[in-house]
């Protein structure tokens, strides 16, 4: 379904990153909530990590009008379909949507970068929303997030609720516990009408959902990807300087919760590939950030180490090992890196 464009010249404008990486089951439903937002113009490029399934292939057929909307969590809008999924993002008159393939998996970061490039080529744009492919978004969000009154901010986040649990808060925002590395969801579990967080009071934004601005972006460059994958947008956070993290309350999202690469969820524990990256870019983000941490940080990861082995769960315990000593993957999580991943 369709709707009359707003006026652009009275509509705010926002560029959208999206990074996939075997993503078939989720991107459709990400794109049509997207493309339903109100009181906006947005330009999207989706940046495929040459995802191993139909990924690239549900995108052109979700454009072309061939997959029906699924039910939402809340109310929807009509969805304004782009026109084609172009190579290359623009900065048009009404929605926008390009793909780009990488070619390989270069991981959360490069896949971002490629996209911010793309997008702040655009003059038109002064405002970038990293989303993730596993997330819907309710009609008013994308314009909150491009029309919040911050006229000076490095990252603006908002509420992220569970998409299958929408009652409860996955995250507002993270702050760094700065003995171990460890960083914790704030509000995570809350209710969902729990009263916003201290924007002031938190170290970084999600990347599931992060709007950063073009004065960040100039100040702090793109983000750091040798993480590959955990850690890369707390430690893009530090460099913001001055510029503030800002906290939208009506930028709210609902996510699947790390769906495609494991992460731990309300009824499932983290996958190997999860465990790996997570403990691999806590142990180097203490050691670029706070050297005087890093035995915190291994105290904390082997207790968690024996922990895991208690409870049976042997490859996440040689995972979680591996990828604090930066070592070679496990052969489960090597198989879906690139040849030319680096440890």
């Amino acid at each position: 379904m369709s709707q009359t464009p707003p006026s652009s010249a009275t509509t705010p404008r926002l560029g959208v990153v999206i990074v996939t990486y075997g993503a078939a089951d989720v991107i459709a439903d990400c794109l049509e909530t997207l493309f339903a937002s109100e009181d906006v113009t947005l330009s999207v490029v989706v940046v495929d990590n040459a995802s191993p399934d139909r990924t690239e292939d549900v995108v052109r057929d979700w454009q072309a009008g061939r997959i029906a909307p699924a039910a939402m969590p809340f109310a929807t809008g009509q969805t304004r379909r782009p026109a084609q999924v172009a190579d290359a993002p623009q900065s048009t008159a009404d929605h926008h949507l390009a793909l780009i393939q990488t070619g390989a998996n270069l991981g959360f970061a490069a896949a971002v970068n490629i996209g911010l490039s793309a997008l702040s080529a655009l003059p038109a744009l002064d405002r970038f929303w990293v989303l993730n492919p596993d997330s819907a978004v309710p009609p008013a969000t994308a314009a909150a997030f491009a029309s919040h009154p911050a006229p000076e901010f490095g990252m603006i986040g908002g509420r992220v609720l569970y998409f299958d649990r929408p009652e409860v808060i996955q995250i507002d925002g993270g702050v760094i516990d700065w003995r171990t590395g460890v960083t914790r969801n704030v509000n995570q579990f809350g209710p969902a009408d729990t009263p916003p967080p201290d924007a002031a009071a938190m170290d970084f934004i999600t990347g599931a959902s992060m709007v950063v601005s073009r004065d960040f972006l100039n100040r702090a460059g793109l983000m750091p990807e040798d993480y590959f994958l955990y850690y890369e947008e707390v430690d893009w956070a530090l460099q913001r300087g001055d510029l503030p993290l800002v906290y939208c309350a009506t930028g709210v999202v609902y996510h699947r919760a790390g769906s495609a690469i494991g992460s731990p969820a309300p009824g499932r524990k983290a996958s190997p590939f999860s465990t790996y990256f997570k403990h691999r870019g806590r142990m180097r983000f203490l050691r670029r950030n706070r050297p005087a941490a890093v035995l915190g940080g291994w105290a904390f990861g082997l207790a968690k180490t024996g922990q895991l082995l208690l409870q049976g769960d042997r490859a996440a315990a040689m995972a979680l090992l591996r990828g604090m000593a930066g070592a070679k993957p496990p052969a489960a999580v090597q198989a879906r890196l690139p040849k030319t991943f680096v440890r």
